[in-house]
C-alpha cells in the first residue's frame, strides 16, 4: 500500500515584510490562491492576447519554458529580452533582498540580478515590460481582468469595490499571483531526494557517489553554493544560498544573434551600481534542474553534461572567456579535475532532485 507522505513546511519564511502562511494541498487552493492561478494561466492579460506567465513558466516543465530557447519569446513573437526564464517553483523560499553585513555580500531577491526584493514585486513586473505581456499601462491589465471569467472571485477576495482604485487592484493581482505561488503545487517537495532525506528510499550506488562529490568540500564544491542540508530559517531543503556569483559564463552567441547591439550583462552589478558585483547573477536553485533546461542566466548551455564539463574545465580556455571577466570565481569551480565517471555521478544525483517521484518504482528502506 503507497502511502501518501506530506512535506512538513518550514515554520518561518523570510519573504519581504510577511511571513508565508501554512500552505493548503493542491486540492485545497483558498481563493486567493486559486484567483492567483486563473491570473497566472490567463491568455488575455498579455498584450496582444496569447501569453500568460505559464506560457514561460510551464509547470510540465518545472515551471520554464517548454520551448527551451535560451531567452523567451514575448507576446509579440519577435520580441525577446536578454535573459533566460527562471523556475518560479520554490520562489517563494525567497529571502527579501537586502546587503548581509556580516557575510559581505548580497542575498535573496527575484530575477537574475535581485531587482524585484519580493515576490509580489517580481509578479508585476512581467505584465508591463515591452518584451514579455507588453501591456500599456497598470490600468489595460486591470480593464482585462475586469471583463474576465473570475472578476467575481477577484471581488470576493478583495471586496465590491476592488477595481475603482487601478493601482491597488494592481497590487492585488500580483499579491494573488503570489499566493498562488507559495502553494504546494508550485513547490511540491516530492522529488526522489526528498524521499530519501526522510528515510523512505534508498539512493542507487551512482548517486550516492554523486551526492557524496556535490558535497565534498574539496572536490565538487557544489554545496558551497547549492547547500543540500536545511535552510536554517526555513527549515526547507533548497539547493540554495541565495547569493550572487560570477561564473565566468561566455556569452550566447545565440543572443548576439537576436541583438546586435547587445552589451555584456553587468547582473547585479548595475542593480546595485557597484563594480564589484559586475557579472554577478542569483544562484540558482537545483530543484528540478534536470527539467529547466537551457542553463545559466543567459541560457549559453543545452545539457547538464556540459554545466559539468564547464564547473570543471572553464580555467583551460575552451569555452572561451568570461563574458564579465572580472569578480570571477575561481574558488569554487573552474578546475576541479573531476572525472568524466565522477561527472556522470554527480549529474545522476541531480537527476534525484526532481519532482513527481513515484514512490512505488522505488527501493524502499527497511
Amino acid at each position: 500500500m503507497l502511502v501518501v507522505i506530506t512535506q512538513c513546511l518550514p515554520e518561518h519564511q523570510p519573504k519581504g515584510e510577511k511571513s508565508l502562511r501554512s500552505l493548503p494541498s493542491e486540492s485545497a487552493l483558498n481563493p486567493s490562491q486559486l484567483l492567483g492561478k486563473k491570473l497566472f494561466f490567463d491568455t488575455l492579460l498579455s498584450n496582444p492576447a496569447g501569453q500568460s506567465c505559464a506560457t514561460c513558466h510551464m509547470p510540465k516543465m518545472s515551471f520554464t519554458d517548454p520551448e527551451q530557447l535560451p531567452v523567451s519569446r514575448g507576446a509579440i513573437k519577435s520580441k525577446f529580452g536578454h535573459r533566460n526564464s527562471p523556475t518560479v517553483a520554490y520562489a517563494a523560499y525567497t529571502p527579501y533582498f537586502h546587503f548581509d553585513s556580516l557575510e559581505g555580500e548580497y542575498v535573496g531577491g527575484l530575477f537574475w540580478d535581485g531587482r524585484a526584493p519580493t515576490l509580489e514585486e517580481q509578479a508585476m513586473s512581467p505584465l508591463l515590460t515591452h518584451h514579455e505581456m507588453n501591456n500599456a499601462d497598470k490600468t489595460m491589465v486591470i480593464d482585462h481582468v475586469m471583463h474576465s471569467e473570475y472578476r467575481n472571485l477577484f471581488l470576493s477576495v478583495y471586496g465590491a469595490n476592488a477595481f475603482d482604485d487601478k493601482e491597488k487592484a494592481f497590487e492585488n493581482l500580483a499579491e494573488a499571483i503570489e499566493e498562488y505561488e507559495e502553494a504546494p503545487e508550485v513547490s511540491p517537495f516530492t522529488s526522489k531526494f526528498d524521499y530519501y532525506s526522510r528515510g523512505l528510499v534508498k539512493l542507487t550506488d551512482e548517486e550516492m557517489r554523486g551526492l557524496k562529490i556535490f558535497n565534498d568540500t574539496l572536490k565538487g564544491k557544489c554545496a558551497a553554493c547549492h547547500p543540500s542540508t536545511p535552510d536554517p530559517l526555513t527549515k526547507a531543503i533548497l539547493f540554495t544560498d541565495f547569493t550572487y556569483d560570477n561564473l565566468g559564463v561566455p556569452v550566447n552567441a545565440e543572443l548576439v544573434k537576436l541583438d546586435k547591439e547587445y552589451q555584456p550583462d553587468l547582473g547585479l552589478g548595475a542593480i546595485v551600481k557597484q563594480s564589484g558585483e559586475n557579472g554577478k547573477f542569483k544562484v540558482s536553485t537545483l530543484r528540478n534542474i534536470a527539467n529547466t533546461a537551457p542553463y545559466f542566466h543567459n541560457g549559453v548551455f543545452k545539457t547538464l553534461k556540459e554545466v559539468m564539463q564547464f564547473y570543471n574545465d572553464r580555467d583551460s580556455g575552451k569555452f572561451g572567456p568570461p563574458e564579465v571577466p572580472e569578480n570571477v570565481n575561481h574558488d569554487e569551480l573552474g578546475n576541479l579535475k573531476l572525472t568524466d565517471q565522477e561527472m556522470d555521478d554527480v549529474i545522476a544525483f541531480l537527476k534525484t532532485l526532481s519532482d513527481g517521484y513515484s514512490l512505488s518504482d522505488s527501493v524502499r528502506m527497511n
